[in-house]
Order: structure tokens, then C-alpha cells, then sequence
């Protein structure tokens, strides 16, 4: 699916006998944006960032609503529920899709929802510890084949798709791990500098720090392409898995039902406030690649994200629990 910069966006003319909010007055007041997270991550500061020239675009003030829980599923579930008129958006990163692997949720992730534009891409990284013996993807699936109980790869991990990643690496390698679970990456990462535990996924931002000083190995990174911030390495599908690509992103959605016309208007102004130069640059410095992408593409990116990341969990044997 390719995630486009340019939306060719235009609304057939058999939509204009839709009524009349679907058409020139759209947004006739203020639009929420809900981002069903914490304060602070990427989601949150794409969301800060893009409201500002949607409001000045619009003349209608685009407050940023903070709605957490449930690893987003709170916040998610609000803008499935609300009026389908385009005033209610959300800005949800790749635990929307995987949300589905993990829990039973109040909405079904692809029927409640329209699906406006990608936002942001970020991969992740394959990191071991410095003492780690090995240095690569083929040497580290080498190593795991040789079995024996000291042999064994110790993945550390939180949820979602830094947990889901290993479980897909593991399954197309063909070889078993042992999978240690930490809250997030900054508890799991004094156990990987003291090679407690060998190797995990994680963001390139949360991880860069410890690779340029010296305390991980970056075996290879996830994304399509090279990560700009490690550019001497590899991808996992260059190196060892063609195909592989596992990545956090950003996407603006909003409820089920939104007319076509105001749907299209949304995805072009969203992509185009997001590849504003000043956003694209703050994002850069985030580790963070800016894309947008029509309405239509975005749609079926997560559909691809749902099958592939359900997969690899039921093949794990994960079953979905009861969203706390």
C-alpha cells in the first residue's frame, strides 16, 4: 500500500446532493481532536502541532482533548460514539489496530471508524546487549537454532507492537524465545545494559542514546527504509528478512458515517497541515517521519496492520482479555 504525500482528493458529483452541513460551511464550530493518550508522546505533539493551522484555516478553534486509558481504548471509544459530522476526531498511533490482538473492545476497529489521513511513521530498532555474541540478525537466528537453556534469547518488551514485533520475528525465523515483559522500555533498559536480558524492539528515539554511547548493539532497524538517525544500519529486511516492517505511527481518524465531501476535506487539510516544514522538522527531531496518506489508503493500511499483527498473536497464542 503506498503512503502517499499528495492526496488527489475530490468529492464525486453525486455527492453534492448531500445536505447541506456536508458541504461549503464544514466546520461550522470547533473541532475536538482526542488523543486517547497521555500527554507528552508523539500522538500528543503531532495532534498540538497540526491544530494550530487547522484552526487558523478553518476559524474554528481545534482544542486537543487528552482522554487515557486502557492502553487508548477509552479515549478511542468517545469518537466512536460521536455524531459523525466531522467534529470529533482522534489522532491514534498503531495501538488502534493491535488493540484488537490484546483485548475484547467496545467498538470493532474497522467498522466504527473513518479513516482520514497517516500522520507519522516511526520503526523500531532490533537492540542487543553490548555483550551480547552477536552483532546481526543471521548471527542472532544462528545462535537461537543451537538450542540448549543457555542459549536461550530473552526478548524484553512492553505491549502492542514492541511485544508483537519479536513474537512476528521470531515466527518467520522459525525459532522459539523466551519473552520477559516490562512496563516499558526505560525499566526494561537497565536489564539490557547489564545483560540481564539480550536483545529487544524498541523506537529508534527511546533507544538512540544508549547506541551511540556504546551500551546497545543496533542489529537492525524495521522500517522500509534506513532510519535517518542510524543510516549504517541495516534494515531487518535488507539484512536477513525481506519483507519484514514493523513500525509506531500516527493516524487521524474519526467516527464512522462522516460524509464523503467533509471526509476529503479532512484528509487534505490534516496532510497538509502536517507536512508544513516546521512540523516536518519538529517530528525529524523526534525520530519520526511525516507521510499523510487519502482516506482510501489509510483505510486499508490499517485493515493490512489488523491481519498482520493478529496473526502473529494468534499464532502466539494470545487471546484477547477484557479491556481494564
Amino acid at each position: 500500500m503506498p503512503i502517499t504525500r499528495r492526496a488527489a482528493l475530490a468529492a464525486p458529483a453525486i455527492l453534492l446532493a448531500r445536505p447541506a452541513f456536508a458541504q461549503g460551511n464544514f466546520p461550522s464550530r470547533a473541532v475536538r481532536m482526542v488523543v486517547p493518550y497521555t500527554p507528552g508522546g508523539v500522538s500528543d505533539i503531532t495532534a498540538r502541532l497540526i491544530a494550530e493551522p487547522l484552526a487558523a484555516q478553518w476559524g474554528h478553534p481545534v482544542p486537543v482533548e487528552n482522554r487515557a486509558g486502557a492502553d487508548g481504548i477509552i479515549g478511542t471509544d468517545v469518537v466512536a460514539k460521536s455524531a459523525p459530522d466531522g467534529h470529533t476526531l482522534a489522532l491514534v498511533s498503531v495501538g488502534h489496530p493491535v488493540n484488537a490482538a490484546f483485548y475484547r473492545l467496545p467498538y470493532d476497529t474497522m467498522k466504527d471508524f473513518s479513516f482520514i489521513t497517516l500522520t507519522t511513521r516511526t520503526p523500531l530498532v532490533l537492540v542487543a546487549s553490548k555483550t551480547f555474541p552477536a552483532s546481526t540478525p543471521a548471527e542472532l537466528v544462528s545462535r537461537a537454532k543451537e538450542g540448549g537453556a543457555s542459549r536461550q534469547i530473552t526478548f524484553a518488551g512492553t505491549s502492542g507492537v514492541v511485544r508483537l514485533a519479536p513474537l512476528l520475528f521470531a515466527q518467520r525465523a522459525g525459532i522459539e524465545m523466551t519473552y520477559v515483559p516490562y512496563r516499558g522500555s526505560t525499566q526494561a533498559h537497565p536489564d539490557l545494559m547489564a545483560g540481564r536480558v539480550d536483545i529487544m524492539f524498541d523506537t529508534v528515539p527511546a533507544a538512540l542514546s544508549h547506541i551511540q554511547s556504546g551500551n546497545f548493539k543496533a542489529l537492525a532497524t524495521t522500517g522500509a527504509a534506513r532510519a535517518p538517525q542510524l543510516p549504517d544500519v541495516p534494515t531487518l529486511g535488507e539484512a536477513f528478512m525481506p519483507g519484514f516492517e514493523a513500525s509506531t505511527w500516527g493516524m487521524v481518524i474519526g467516527p464512522a458515517g462522516i460524509p464523503a465531501p467533509i471526509l476529503a476535506k479532512l484528509s487534505a487539510d490534516c496532510g497538509t497541515a502536517v507536512m508544513r516544514p516546521e512540523i516536518v522538522a519538529r517530528h525529524a527531531a523526534l525520530g519520526a517521519e511525516v507521510v499523510r496518506s487519502t482516506p482510501e489508503e489509510t483505510q486499508r493500511f490499517v485493515q493490512a496492520e489488523m491481519e498482520k499483527w493478529g496473526d502473529a498473536a494468534r499464532k502466539a497464542g494470545i487471546q484477547p482479555q477484557a479491556a481494564g
